[in-house]
């Protein structure tokens, strides 16, 4: 098992599986399609230039990424597809977090008091250790353990 700890943003305990993206994670291209339908659920069925989450269903897991890219839109849809509960439940970031989804996770958390875990600053070991499908153990004090 791998250890790993991060800045808690907002903290949480979770214990699932996780989606791991080793490029920028596009929001407006993840989320759009299951936004503009009104899905119960967020599949990655837009971004076809990242194959690492391609086809992947986020809802409810760790998606552990690097940092997101994109539109400045990004940060709204974070926030109002976390607002309908299907976004990831825990959003690991190796470096440190974008001011996109910043802006998003953070109207999820105040105004729409979401319990949603935030860690950043695990460091690039962390993505170089986790793989899509890997049993992620995360604790309040953002320790993540992977394996």
């Amino acid at each position: 098992m791998k250890t790993f700890t991060g800045r808690v943003i907002f903290g949480g305990t979770y214990s699932g599986e996780a989606v791991v993206s080793h490029q920028g994670f596009n929001t407006l291209a993840s989320f759009e399609k299951s936004g503009l339908k009104k899905n119960c659920t967020a599949i990655i069925a837009s971004d076809h230039n990242n194959p690492d989450v391609y086809g992947l269903l986020l809802t409810g897991k760790a998606l552990c990424l690097p940092q997101t890219i994109g539109s400045t839109t990004g940060g709204m849809l974070i926030q109002s597809q976390a607002k309908r509960g299907i976004t990831p439940t825990c959003w690991l970031y190796s470096k440190e977090i974008d001011p996109i989804s910043a802006s998003g996770l953070i109207l999820a958390h105040v105004w729409e008091n979401l319990p949603l875990i935030v860690i950043d600053k695990l460091g690039d070991g962390f993505l170089q250790n986790v793989k899509t499908g890997d049993k992620i153990v995360v604790k309040e004090d953002g320790t993540i353990e992977v394996g």
